[in-house]
């Protein structure tokens, strides 16, 4: 992706104020249930912030805990999991005590919308009994606000988008209607999970770029989990690197990329044919 078509906006479009901090995050552990007997450590001691209004990045190689962070996160672990982590503050606050009771105010967007919508359900239902689940509001105005979430997701012609079932749409257009359902939930938190790793890509392009202006409209949060360092110049403002279920260097795109601290993360920027320079900062 060329500086010319990098969907970051400007840099102070959406910079936190300093120690401005929405979530943060001590000490998770997460362990699942041996093949053969015992527990086995998915996540280990790991620790991190989410800057307000930025996106972050959450890169490393398959089977690094990116996915399983996101999952913990949310509370949709695995059958047999056990999360416990020392303390989770949101907006300062202590809510260690009151999770899973109460949820982080956060929506995912998933690697393959066809594993989430039922394929026997229409678009138009999915995204209207999410609106039923947060607000108390009539027929009519539920219908407005779904289509409208399409309308926000640069979907063309929403009302036949809205009668069409899963299959009928393609993969980019199921990944609009993905991120819209993630919307009308109204996160101040959104976690992406590979959200264009199927796609081409132009479309990737596109949803890309679809995920920041959301993120700066909206004055949102997006923790992206990706494995493309590409991806991460282009689109994050800070970048977690993780390797085998611990972060193990976190900071902002342009300082990791230009002056990367840990060997890992000199490996993975080594790997990248042809190099990458970081896009942190620069016009869209």
């Amino acid at each position: 992706m060329t500086d010319a078509e990098s969907p970051r906006p400007p840099a102070s479009a959406a910079a936190a104020a300093p120690g401005d901090v929405l979530l943060s995050v001590d000490g998770l552990d997460v362990d699942l249930p041996g093949r053969t007997g015992g527990r086995v450590q998915v996540l280990d001691d790991v620790s991190f912030q989410v800057p307000r209004g930025r996106v972050v990045g959450i890169v490393g190689e398959s089977g690094s805990g990116k996915t399983m962070l996101l999952r913990a996160l949310m509370g949709i672990l695995p059958d047999g999991a056990t999360r416990e982590w020392r303390q989770v503050l949101l907006d300062g606050e202590d809510i260690t005590a009151s999770l899973p009771r109460r949820p982080l105010p956060a929506a995912m967007v998933f690697q393959d919308p066809m594993t989430s919508f039922n394929p026997l359900v229409r678009i138009g239902k999915h995204l209207t009994e999410v609106v039923q689940r947060f607000q108390r509001i009539g027929r009519r105005q539920t219908y407005d606000l779904a289509r409208d979430a399409l309308t926000a997701v640069r979907i063309p012609d929403p009302d036949r988008v809205m009668s069409r079932y899963p299959h009928e749409l393609s993969g980019g257009m199921r990944q609009r209607a993905m991120i819209a359902m993630a919307l009308l939930a109204r996160p101040e938190l959104l976690l992406a999970d590979e959200p264009t790793t199927a796609l081409d890509a132009t479309i990737q392009a596109q949803i890309l770029a679809l995920l920041r202006t959301l993120q700066a409209e909206r004055a949102l949060t997006v923790l992206i989990v990706t494995h493309d360092l590409a991806v991460v110049a282009a689109v994050c403002d800070d970048v977690l690197v993780m390797k085998d279920g611990r972060i193990v260097e976190s900071g902002e795109v342009e300082r990791v990329f230009r002056e990367p601290r840990h060997p890992y993360t000199r490996e993975l920027l080594a790997a990248v044919p042809g190099g990458i320079e970081s896009t942190a900062g620069a016009d869209s």
